[in-house]
Formats: C-alpha cells, sequence, structure tokens
C-alpha cells in the first residue's frame, strides 16, 4: 500500500499546473469564447472545459464570472490596441512631420474600424463592461500609453506639435474624435447600417476619417 502511493504521489504532483498557465488558460480560453460569441458568451464553466481543469480550479484565479469577463475585456481591448499599433508602424514618415502625423490619425481610425468589422465578437467584450478613463491623463511614467485611447492621444499631441492642430483645441478633442469612430463601428456593426453593402461601408469609414482629418485646423 505504502509503494502504491509513493508511486502515484509524483503523478498527482506532474498533473498539477503552475497557476498563472491556468489563469493565462483561462483568459485565453474566454476571449476565444468572445470571439465568436461576445461577451454573454464568456462562461466560467466552458472556459474550463476549454483548459481542462475542474470547473472548480477557476474559482482559485477569479471569484466568479464577472471577474473573467473583466479580464477577457482587457484582453480583447488589448487585441484592439496591438491592431492600432502595428496600422500606426506601417505609416512611414518621421515624427513631428505633419503629413505623417495626418495618415497616423487615419491609420488608427482604420483599424479600429476594421477590428470593429473582422472582430464583431470581442469589439463588443472589449466595451461589455464601464471602464474610467481620466481626462487628458499624462503618461504614468513606466513608458507610452499603448492603449487604444493613449495612442490617439499620442497621435493628436504629435499633430499640435506639428501645427496641424491648434493647441488651443488639443485639450479633449480625444474625445469627440472618439465618439465619430466608435459611433460609426457600433452603426455598422449591430445598429441600423449592419446590412449595408461593403462598397457603402467603405465609403463611410472614407466620409468619416476625412470629416475628423478636416476638422483638425
Amino acid at each position: 500500500m505504502t509503494t502504491s502511493r509513493s508511486a502515484g504521489a509524483p503523478h498527482r504532483a506532474e498533473r498539477r499546473r503552475p497557476r498563472g498557465v491556468v489563469r493565462d488558460g483561462l483568459v485565453a480560453a474566454g476571449l476565444e469564447l468572445a470571439r465568436t460569441g461576445g461577451p454573454d458568451a464568456v462562461v466560467l464553466r466552458e472556459a474550463t472545459r476549454i483548459v481542462g481543469v475542474v470547473p472548480n480550479a477557476a474559482y482559485r484565479h477569479f471569484a466568479g464570472r464577472d471577474e473573467l469577463l473583466a479580464a477577457v475585456c482587457a484582453a480583447a481591448m488589448g487585441e484592439l490596441a496591438e491592431r492600432m499599433a502595428a496600422g500606426v508602424a506601417r505609416v512611414r514618415g518621421k515624427h513631428g512631420d505633419a503629413a505623417a502625423a495626418r495618415r497616423r490619425l487615419r491609420a488608427i481610425g482604420t483599424e479600429y474600424l476594421r477590428f470593429a468589422r473582422e472582430e464583431p465578437g470581442l469589439f463588443a467584450t472589449a466595451f461589455a463592461l464601464p471602464q474610467q478613463h481620466a481626462y487628458g491623463a499624462p503618461d504614468d511614467g513606466t513608458g507610452r500609453d499603448r492603449t487604444p485611447l493613449g495612442q490617439l492621444r499620442t497621435v493628436l499631441d504629435e499633430l499640435a506639435g506639428a501645427g496641424v492642430l491648434h493647441r488651443q483645441r488639443r485639450d479633449g478633442i480625444e474625445y469627440p474624435i472618439w465618439a465619430a469612430v466608435h459611433g460609426l463601428a457600433v452603426l455598422a456593426g449591430q445598429g441600423p447600417l449592419r446590412d449595408v453593402p461593403d462598397a457603402t461601408r467603405h465609403r463611410l469609414d472614407e466620409l468619416t476619417l476625412g470629416f475628423i482629418d478636416g476638422g483638425l485646423a
């Protein structure tokens, strides 16, 4: 009997997963559930099934479904931010160049709308829970703010520095710009414009981005 227990103990130890691995796995599973079904599809039991752990294991990492959803929302927002950053990185032109800064602003809007169109489940999930954004929040000292709002602010600061955007108009202008792009994303996603042809949607994208660019001066 003693030999049997000793042989079994290492086997159980080998099956035990590091705490962070399980948590990360649950968030990744929740992200995939959200990708196909939006925030309502993020369920603890289904996430544990995908990861391959017992349902109770989720409660070692999350107090409940709301905590898992909050983590998945943050991960979805992170994917949106990565898309935007990649779009900005593809724009040629040195920092401070007015024409390049305008193209970077357009790239941010383009990637935002593309993400909403290509990943409707993640887009809805990214905004499923209210998040507080500090008005005019400065850099926290840890590096540039890579959130979607932070990237927009960075480009607007560049535009102000290049003389495209008057500095007296800079304060808070990220919010009406964000509202215009986000509003179109919602209208064309689950809203009354959801069934318009692709050509019409593309024209609406261009009209909105052109309207923003024209309103900078």
